[in-house]
């Protein structure tokens, strides 16, 4: 099992506080306004990028995805990958530890870790203190207790990196209901007018689905966007054929601030 970290600080460590704070999330006026029912047949959506800050700022734009996925139905299997903040354990690593969140155990999808096995590092370090794919489970299991999911984190993040592990995912996903989440926060504690232009400048390359450019412009605009190798994997595993922007919003959004943090909701669909 692998425990939460982050419980009590980015969301409530109880239960029923836990299942408002997403109520909340979706019907916050950042939100999408309503908390869907759970769609019973699959829609279009294969790939979409979430935030991963504490509930209170980013859960309402996480909520957009969340609630546009629910909507079509969920997938057999969520693929989640996020960013390693902590630079413990492989450049790129999975586990096949079941992650514990106040709403219940969500099991790792273990075919999908058989097939990966070789290619990806199994690495339980690199998750045991990482919140980027964990803030998202309770999402996932406000609708569900059966779906399951593949944890990822990436600590090597240039393109060739992130190629290379959304070919791994195409081969491995194949024969399986399955959508590929992108963890990310964008611009990091700088101006809103600063945050907005350069976060719009990346989405940009989101929505029209050119993960290449996503990691050139991140670059060349020194954008301090936290998950551009998760999201240019998520491009290149799922290969969509249309992308949209559901919500843009700042930290500023929730409490005025001079410096802010960036967060996108978009969803990727074949």
């Amino acid at each position: 099992m692998r425990y939460p970290a982050v419980a009590g600080k980015f969301y409530s460590s109880k239960e029923k506080a836990l299942r408002e704070q997403i109520e909340d999330a979706f019907r916050s006026p950042l939100g999408p306004g309503e908390v869907p029912s759970l769609g019973g047949s699959r829609g279009r959506i294969v790939g979409g990028v979430v935030p991963h800050a504490g509930y209170m700022f980013s859960g309402p734009v996480a909520a957009h995805v969340y609630g546009a996925i629910a909507k079509g139905g969920f997938p057999e299997t969520f693929v989640i990958i996020g960013p390693n903040h902590h630079g413990i354990g492989s450049g790129v690593a999975m586990t096949s530890e079941d992650f514990v969140t106040p709403l219940g155990t969500c099991q790792v999808d273990k075919e999908l870790v058989k097939r990966l096995r070789g290619f990806v590092d199994e690495d339980p370090s690199a998750h045991q203190h990482e919140h980027s794919v964990e803030v998202q489970v309770p999402f996932i299991q406000y609708f569900s207790r059966e779906v399951k999911f593949l944890p990822l984190t990436m600590l090597f993040q240039d393109y060739e990196t992130a190629k290379d592990l959304g070919a791994r995912l195409r081969k491995a996903c194949q024969g399986k209901d399955v959508i590929v989440l992108a963890s990310s926060d964008f611009s990091h504690y700088v101006p809103r007018h600063h945050a907005e232009r350069q976060d719009r400048a990346v989405i940009d390359r989101i929505v029209a689905l050119d993960a290449q450019g996503v990691e050139a412009t991140v670059t060349a605009k020194d954008v301090s966007m936290c998950g551009y190798g998760p999201v240019m994997a998520m491009l290149e595993a799922v290969q969509g054929e249309e992308a949209e922007l559901l919500k843009y919003a700042t930290s500023g959004d929730v409490h005025p601030m001079q410096e802010v943090v960036g967060y996108a909701g978009i969803v990727v669909r074949r």
